[in-house]
C-alpha cells in the first residue's frame, strides 16, 4: 500500500481497465467538471500515464506534490524530481498551472464561510487518511493559496504553528483558515481538534495573522470550530 492508499495493482492497471464510470474523461463527459477531483481533472489534461503508473495515479502524485510545496513554488526542476515523470509531462503541468493563474488573475476566490471551505476540500473529504490544510487569505478574505500542511492523525506534533504560519508570512497573508477531514465521516471535534485550534489561534494573535476558523470536513458535511478560537 502506498502513501495514497492505492494498491500496487491499481497503480499498475491501465486507465482503460478501470470501470468506464471511473475513467476521468468519461466522468467529465457524463457529469461535468464540478464532479471531478483535482487529480481527475489533471488526468484529463495529461492524457496518459507513465510506465508502471496509470494517468490517474500519476495525477494524484503530482497533486500531492503541489499541495505540499504550494502552487507558486512548482517548477520544472521540482516536478522532475518525481520518479518516472518525464520532461514532456512536467511541462504540461507547468503550462496548465500558468494558464490557470492567468485566467484567474483578477478572479480570486472569496472565502467567507465554513461551507466555502467545505467546497474547496472536495479532494480530501472522502480520503481514508487525515489531511490538514491551510487556506491563506488576503485582506479582502480572498484566497492567495491553499497548502496541505500534513497527512496523518491530527496531533500537536503534526500541527505545529510554525508549519502553518511560515507560509502565511511568505505569502503576506492577512488571515488563515485551517481545515481537516475526518476519514470516518464523524464531524464531532475531538479534544485534539479543539486543542490544536486554540494553539494556532494563540500563535496567530502573537504574529498578527488571524486564524479565522478551523473546519472539519467529510462527505456528509462540515463542522466549524470557530467558537473555539
Amino acid at each position: 500500500m502506498d502513501w495514497l492508499g492505492e494498491t500496487v495493482l491499481t497503480k499498475m492497471a491501465k486507465i482503460k481497465d478501470l470501470p468506464r464510470v471511473d475513467r476521468p474523461r468519461k466522468k467529465l463527459e457524463k457529469y461535468g467538471p464540478d464532479k471531478l477531483s483535482n487529480p481527475e481533472l489533471l488526468a484529463v489534461l495529461l492524457g496518459s500515464g507513465i510506465k508502471g503508473l496509470n494517468v490517474l495515479s500519476l495525477s494524484k502524485r503530482i497533486v500531492k506534490l503541489i499541495g505540499e510545496i504550494g502552487v507558486n513554488k512548482v517548477s520544472l526542476e521540482k516536478l522532475l524530481e518525481e520518479r518516472g515523470l518525464g520532461k514532456a509531462k512536467a511541462l504540461q503541468v507547468i503550462a496548465a498551472l500558468e494558464f490557470s493563474k492567468r485566467m484567474n488573475l483578477d478572479k480570486k476566490l472569496e472565502i467567507l464561510s465554513a461551507e466555502d471551505v467545505w467546497k474547496l476540500c472536495a479532494d480530501i473529504r472522502a480520503s481514508k487518511k487525515e489531511h490538514f490544510v491551510a487556506f491563506y487569505l488576503d485582506t479582502q478574505s480572498k484566497l492567495i493559496e491553499r497548502q496541505i500542511i500534513s497527512i496523518g492523525t491530527l496531533n500537536a506534533s503534526l500541527i505545529h504553528p510554525r508549519e502553518v504560519f511560515e507560509p502565511a508570512v511568505a505569502l503576506h497573508a492577512a488571515s488563515v483558515i485551517v481545515a481537516h477531514n475526518h476519514p470516518g465521516g464523524d464531524l464531532e471535534p475531538s479534544p485534539e481538534d479543539s486543542a490544536a485550534t486554540k494553539r494556532l489561534a494563540e500563535a496567530g494573535k502573537i504574529l498578527g495573522i488571524e486564524i479565522i476558523d478551523h473546519v472539519i470536513v467529510a462527505e456528509a458535511g462540515f463542522f466549524s470550530l470557530k467558537r473555539k478560537i
